[in-house]
C-alpha cells in the first residue's frame, strides 16, 4: 500500500504511543524532525528507528533542516557548529580551488552524520538569491547574490548530499529571495514582472531542474497569480515550476503552519496537493491536526508515487562511502572556514 501524501511532525524527543499508532495507522510518507526532537545522537538514532518500524519502510523518508548557520537542528553542544552558506560562499570567492574543496568535504561529511542518525534527505540546498531589500529571513542562508554563485555552490552542495546517501530538496522553489515579509509570519507579495523573475530568481532552480525533489514557497508572484501564494498555486506549479523551470521531481509544499496560508491545517493540505504539490509538509506535531490531515489525504498514486520511489531508489542505492575523511580533518577545515569568513 502506498503511503499518503503528507510528511509530518513529531512533538518530541521519543515516538509517544499515539504518535506510533498514528503512523502505523496513517501511513505518512515520511516524518520531519526539528531542535525539541534531537536531543543526543543516540535518541536520535532510536527515535529514527522506531518511525522506520512504525511505518514498516526502511527508506520512508526522515527530513531534517540541517543547513548550517541560523538552521541547523542538530546543533551545539551535542552536535558541531556548522557555518552558513554565505561563509562557505565567501571562502570561494577568495579561493575558488580552496573553497570547493572544502565545500564538498564539510557537506559530504554532514550528509554522512545524518544517514548516520537515520536521516535520509536534508532540506537544502537554499538557492534563493536575495535581494538588498528583502527581509532577512533568507539573507546568509544564501551561497551568493547573484543567480551564477547559486547554481555553482548550490550544485556541489546537492552533489555531495547525494554521493553519501541523503537526498537533497531544493528550496524554497521558484525563489523567495524578494519577498520583502517572512512567510512563517505572513503572505509575502512579489510584484517584479515575469522577465525580472525569469532572468533572475529562477534560474538556480532551472539550472538544478534535474534534482530529485523540491521545497515550494509561501510567495505570492502577482504577475503569476494574484490570489495564491506559490504552494497552493496550480499557475505557479505547473506553468513556472514544472514547464518553465523544467522540474520533474518530488515536489514538497513548504510547511503548511506558516502564517502565509490561511485555513484549517486539513484545507491547507488538500490546498496545496490540490495545486500539484506532491506530498505537503506539516510540522507542528499537533497530534489533532494531524489526524484531521491525515483522514483527509489520499495515497500517493501516479506520477506522484514514480517520483517518491525514485527519492527512495537514490536512498538505497547510496547507503556509505568508502573514501571517508576523518573527523580531525572536518574540524580544521571548519575552523578553517569560520576564521577565514569571521
Amino acid at each position: 500500500m502506498p503511503p499518503k501524501a503528507f510528511i509530518c511532525g513529531l512533538s518530541g524527543a521519543e515516538l509517544t504511543p499515539d504518535e506510533d499508532s498514528f503512523l502505523r495507522n496513517m501511513k505518512p510518507a515520511g516524518i520531519i524532525l526539528f531542535a525539541r526532537n534531537c536531543q543526543s545522537p543516540g535518541q536520535v538514532r532510536a527515535l529514527t528507528s522506531a518511525v522506520f518500524g512504525a511505518l514498516d519502510d526502511q527508506n520512508a523518508l526522515i527530513l531534517i533542516d540541517q543547513e548550517g548557520g541560523r538552521v541547523q537542528r542538530m546543533g551545539p553542544p551535542e552536535w558541531i557548529r556548522f557555518p552558513s552558506a554565505a561563509q562557505f560562499s565567501e571562502l570561494y570567492r577568495k579561493d575558488p580551488a580552496k573553497g570547493e574543496g572544502v565545500l564538498r568535504a564539510c557537506y559530504g561529511w554532514l550528509a554522512r552524520g545524518l544517514r548516520s542518525h537515520g536521516i535520509n534527505v536534508n532540506c537544502a540546498p537554499v538557492l534563493d538569491v536575495p535581494q538588498e531589500e528583502a527581509h532577512p529571513i533568507i539573507g546568509d542562508r544564501a551561497y551568493g547574490d547573484n543567480p551564477d554563485d547559486v547554481i555553482r555552490l548550490g550544485r556541489m552542495v546537492a552533489e555531495a548530499h547525494m554521493e553519501n546517501g541523503v537526498v537533497p530538496i531544493m528550496k524554497h522553489i521558484p525563489g523567495h529571495g524578494r519577498a520583502l515579509v517572512d512567510s512563517h509570519e505572513e503572505l509575502p507579495d512579489v510584484a517584479s514582472d515575469r522577465d525580472e523573475l525569469e532572468n533572475w530568481d529562477f534560474v538556480p532552480f532551472r539550472e538544478l531542474s534535474d534534482l530529485p525533489a523540491a521545497m515550494t514557497s509561501h510567495v505570492r508572484y502577482l504577475s503569476y497569480d494574484r490570489t495564491e501564494p506559490g504552494s497552493s498555486s496550480s499557475e505557479l506549479i505547473h506553468r513556472v515550476i514544472r514547464s518553465q523551470i523544467g522540474f520533474d521531481g518530488l515536489l514538497i509544499s513548504d510547511d503548511i503552519g506558516m502564517k502565509a496560508l490561511r485555513g484549517t491545517a486539513s484545507e491547507r493540505m488538500m490546498n496545496v496537493l490540490a495545486a500539484g504539490c506532491d506530498l505537503g509538509l506539516h510540522c507542528s506535531g499537533d497530534m489533532k491536526e494531524m489526524i484531521s490531515i491525515g483522514e483527509a489525504v489520499p495515497s500517493l498514486d501516479s506520477a506522484a508515487l514514480t517520483r517518491y520511489r525514485d527519492v527512495q531508489e537514490i536512498i538505497r542505492r547510496t547507503n556509505e562511502k568508502t573514501d571517508i575523511i576523518q573527523e580531525d580533518t572536518i574540524h580544521r577545515l571548519l575552523d578553517e572556514v569560520f576564521s577565514l569568513t569571521g
